[in-house]
């Protein structure tokens, strides 16, 4: 089931020869086997996850601050090591988003968005101009085309409009905007993701441990979460990432994360946020 919905996902989304977007990974095909199993094929276009990218920077940021033989001894080699990651990093961001507008625009959603969904053909920092980020794993994608949004829903779908009921979204309309708002709201955790352990030395920061810092123990106030991280010197790099431009990291993550999914933004307007802009770098 979830292989075929992930068919179907794509194949909507490459229906339009002449619309492909290119942070979405390109299904070549697919076909099923005698006993039912469902293949899917695509492009290979880089064997590198988001998530291994953190864990090769993070490993590097261990060696090169934490002392040992191979710390750096120059220190102008640490500030355009940070700088490149900036770089890379806002790069990363600004396609992932790219590739969630573009599904939203074309009435999907991705559902399962994370480190591990965004596929990378580089990680590489000194190459970030040539990188392309591209969104997989659709196999939890939702279609949320009106006529969709009335007929009974799938059991992988179940999830997502039980939320939406409880938040208060009933009809179709309610029900499109909150599994858009969802999508964002994902989309923060994997901001902050990339905000916090690519600065940070191997083991000081994960997925898991950051989102319980978020949401359970600061309730998604993140200028308390701020005055938290910024006593903490491992955490000292990710949070003057985030006051590049003033807060503005800080600002548009509060957005995505907000509690209310009505006032989070589109993903497009994410992409045009000056926090992604690179202005700052």
């Amino acid at each position: 089931m979830m292989a075929a919905n992930e068919l179907n996902a794509h194949a909507s989304l490459q229906s339009n020869p002449k619309d492909v977007c290119p942070h979405i990974q390109a299904l070549l095909g697919g076909f099923e086997t005698k006993t039912g199993e469902q293949w899917l094929a695509f492009r290979d276009i880089g064997k590198y996850s988001a998530a291994d990218y953190a864990k090769i920077t993070s490993e590097n940021m261990s060696k090169m601050i934490g002392g040992g033989e191979q710390r750096l001894w120059n220190p102008f080699e640490l500030d355009l090591t940070i700088k490149r990651r900036r770089y890379f990093v806002v790069r990363l961001l600004h396609g992932t988003m790219r590739g969630l507008s573009y599904m939203h625009d074309n009435d999907r959603l991705h559902q399962s968005l994370g480190p591990a969904s965004v596929v990378l053909n580089t990680v590489i920092e000194k190459d970030a101009p040539y990188l392309i980020p591209r969104l997989r794993d659709l196999a939890f994608s939702v279609d949320i085309r009106y006529s969709q949004l009335e007929d009974r829903p799938n059991i992988l779908s179940e999830g997502l409009w039980r939320r939406a009921s409880v938040a208060g979204a009933s009809s179709p309309l309610e029900r499109r905007a909150f599994g858009i708002a969802d999508d964002i709201y994902e989309a923060g955790l994997f901001f902050a993701y990339l905000a916090f352990v690519p600065f940070c030395e191997a083991g000081v920061m994960d997925s898991i441990s950051l989102r319980r810092l978020l949401e359970n123990t600061f309730q998604l106030d993140l200028q308390a979460a701020r005055e938290y991280c910024s006593a903490d010197d491992r955490l000292l790099e990710a949070v003057k990432f985030l006051d590049l431009g003033d807060g503005a990291g800080w600002e548009l993550l509060q957005a995505m994360l907000n509690r209310d999914y009505r006032g989070r933004p589109i993903a497009e307007a994410v992409v045009n946020h000056r926090f992604l802009s690179g202005t700052f770098l």
